[in-house]
């Protein structure tokens, strides 16, 4: 990972503006786990670490673009850029990094390229289709995992992916590794934005639902409440809830298993993508996912 992370100073540095220089050293790097999956599968690839570390600038950049839409004041905790620094520098230097990303690319041969490329037309097109949804009062279980799999999960998957052809594997596999752990992995945010509390969270704890997220246990909910509670979950939807709001909603998840069916989701595309690589550290990797508090 210090190679990964020589390479991200490398790249920042010769963009040659003190500007972006401040502003990257400012982000939190989170879990990198798209250059863990990248350094892991193709560990003995001398290219490893430069694909890796373009993947987290792209991932960066989304992130960027992420909270300006949302409006988000925090980002792991931390003051986002957008909060800080406003909208226009956080979508310029998101634009910077997307850009910065692209550029490196020519160095992989055209399918690696062409993967990457490829799954930042999906993952805007997530990011799209995430702010749609956001709108009204989803309850389409199929229509939610499709917008997760272009917004999360087709970064992780190409990362996956490109790091078997790196490294000689077969693509096809660790790509399906790469879309289920992705998946699994923001199913189980979902899960922790109810469950966890705002010191854990780095942000408001329930604050999907007051952006208007209908994430599967909310899903889930819905479908098994009677009428009148169906119509009370739904004029809450994009409201600041209050201490009792709260309290029902988690009761009468408790009360239907609305966050233990979400769970089951999590743990079967786990399971799949266990069954998808011969590799027991990728497996542990699903294992600590699934298994996080945060």
């Amino acid at each position: 990972m210090q190679r990964v992370e020589t390479e991200l100073e490398r790249l920042i540095d010769e963009i040659k503006y003190e500007e972006v220089n401040k502003l990257f050293s400012n982000l939190s790097g989170g879990k990198r786990l798209r250059a863990k999956l990248v350094l892991k599968i193709a560990s003995k690839n001398p290219k490893a670490p430069l694909l890796a570390a373009i993947i987290e600038l792209i991932h960066a950049a989304s992130l960027l673009h992420d909270d300006v839409i949302d409006e988000a004041d925090t980002r792991r905790g931390k003051p986002s850029v957008n909060a800080t620094e406003g909208s226009k520098i956080a979508v310029m230097f998101g634009d910077i990094l997307y850009s910065k990303g692209f550029s490196e690319l020519v160095e992989f041969e055209k399918e690696i390229a062409k993967r990457v490329a490829s799954s930042v037309t999906q993952l805007s097109v997530g990011e799209m289709m995430d702010v749609a949804m956001g709108e009204y009062f989803n309850t389409d279980e199929k229509k939610y995992l499709d917008m997760l799999y272009l917004k999360t999960a087709t970064l992780i998957e190409a990362a996956a992916a490109s790091a078997a052809i790196l490294a000689g594997k077969d693509p096809k596999n660790y790509a399906l590794y790469g879309r289920n752990l992705g998946l699994s992995f923001q199913i189980i945010d979902d899960i922790l934005d109810i469950t966890s509390d705002e010191k854990t969270l780095g942000k408001p704890a329930m604050n999907d639902f007051y952006e208007g997220k209908m994430t599967l246990p909310y899903i889930y909910l819905y479908e098994d409440l009677p009428n009148d509670d169906k119509l009370k979950l739904k004029s809450l939807h994009k409201k600041v809830l209050s201490s009792n709001d709260i309290d029902w909603i988690k009761s009468k998840m408790k009360q239907y298993h609305s966050i233990e069916k979400a769970y089951k989701v999590a743990q079967r595309l786990s399971d799949e993508a266990k069954k998808a690589v011969d590799d027991e550290e990728l497996r542990a990797i699903l294992d600590k996912m699934i298994q996080r508090s945060y």
